[in-house]
């Protein structure tokens, strides 16, 4: 199977579909996936061949002060981080929409993501039933957790934190699926984390997985530090193909 992947613009966010060539204009399942911090959509774009593989259509986006909207990180990298994911969270509908619109989308919709992607995918279970399959791949779903750990890395390194910090991330509690566990509702849920992982810990998703035990949520850890190997790729891709129902059609 011959995948493509195409640039494209959807609004202003830029992105890669990446997709089958002979099934480009065929509604197809839809996965959004999410990169990492300080990276861009093309760090994920051999995820996103191995998913497309399985006749799913890709959306890759750049996050906002990322890749093509790269900006100089503020100052206060907190503020920028967090912008990030919160562009992230408003830009998910109207890109689900855009392709619905379109008639480019069959039914399910996957989400799913690494790092800061990892985050917001976990973000968006919260607020978005419609979403069927998600994976979150060295995230947090705690990001309240996350918050603090950010707090504590800004003091040790003298960057600026407000003093009202938590209030002005107040939001995050609607959004921390740590808080709100019922929000899975039933739905295959894939996480994968390395025991090592020395930017977004571990015992986040550890404990959420301890808290939580539930038959749809699948847990896969290794002694790995920050990084996806092709293995765990293939593992997210199988995921994806198993609970969105995909089989090898032609």
């Amino acid at each position: 199977m011959k995948v493509v992947v195409r640039k494209r613009k959807v609004g202003n966010i830029p992105l890669l579909e990446v997709v089958a060539e002979d099934k480009i204009y065929e509604p197809l399942p839809l996965i959004i996936y999410y990169h990492g911090w300080q990276t861009a959509k093309e760090l994920v774009l051999t995820q996103g061949r191995k998913l497309a593989a399985k006749n799913f259509r890709v959306l890759l986006p750049d996050a906002a002060n990322h890749g093509e909207r790269k900006t100089k990180t503020s100052e206060i990298p907190s503020l920028t981080f967090w912008d990030s994911i919160q562009t992230n969270l408003y830009e998910f509908g109207f890109l689900v929409d855009y392709f619905e619109n379109l008639g480019l989308v069959m039914g399910k919709i996957g989400v799913g993501g690494i790092s800061m992607g990892g985050i917001t995918t976990c973000m968006l279970l919260t607020q978005h039933p419609e979403i069927n399959v998600a994976a979150c791949v060295m995230g947090s779903p705690a990001p309240i957790k996350y918050r603090e750990r950010i707090a504590m890395h800004a003091g040790e390194l003298g960057f600026y934190l407000p003093k009202d910090y938590r209030q002005l991330t107040s939001g995050l509690q609607a959004y921390d699926l740590s808080l709100a566990p019922e929000k899975v509702a039933g739905r295959p849920l894939f996480f994968w984390h390395g025991t090592e992982d020395e930017k977004v810990p571990y015992q986040h998703t550890a404990d959420f997985i301890k808290a939580n035990p539930q038959a749809n949520i699948t847990f896969v850890s290794a002694e790995e530090r920050h990084f996806v190997q092709i293995a765990t790729m293939d593992q997210i891709t199988k995921f994806f193909a198993d609970n969105l129902g995909i089989s090898e059609r032609t």
